[in-house]
């Protein structure tokens, strides 16, 4: 059973990548973008990869429990625009970020939205999990926080 990190912690969950190159579903994999919007009935999780168009989901939002992003390779950033585009649309599910991204993305990945990392190397899980709590602030805005440290602390000056 794949292992991944979810409500930062080291969790299994049966879900894996999907396998692009097939038209059918396959038992516990993710299915394409392709493949489910060519299924006959309503399917809980998605995987989008690179190329996909993410307002082909914006009617379904509701009704998804995972959004998967892959990364099939390290040098393939888009997934981190698709995280933002989703929770830009109101998409308030769990979005995982699957493949191949290292250690020291997954923090940034977190900024964007994603909430769940299934990495390719396993292995690795403690050394993902310890760059989730390198940094404790933010002077930027972004997803997970949405006002800049300034506006946070004027916020927190004035009087109730």
């Amino acid at each position: 059973m794949p292992k991944l990190i979810k409500n930062d912690t080291v969790s299994s969950d049966s879900w894996q990548r999907a396998l692009p190159d097939g038209d059918q579903l396959v038992k516990d994999h993710f299915p394409t973008l392709a493949q489910w919007q060519a299924a006959t009935e309503t399917l809980p999780t998605v995987q989008l990869q690179p190329g996909d168009v993410v307002a082909e989901l914006a009617d379904a939002l509701d009704t998804l429990d995972i959004i998967a992003v892959d990364f099939p390779v390290l040098t393939d950033g888009r997934g981190f625009s698709y995280a933002r585009e989703l929770r830009q649309r109101g998409y308030r599910g769990e979005l995982r970020a699957t493949g191949e991204f290292m250690p020291d993305q997954v923090h940034y990945l977190r900024r964007c939205g994603f909430d769940a990392f299934q990495p390719a190397d396993a292995s690795r899980l403690e050394e993902y999990l310890r760059q989730l709590r390198v940094f404790s602030e933010h002077y930027q805005a972004s997803i997970d926080e949405p006002l800049p440290l300034f506006r946070r602390r004027d916020s927190e000056s004035q009087p109730a």
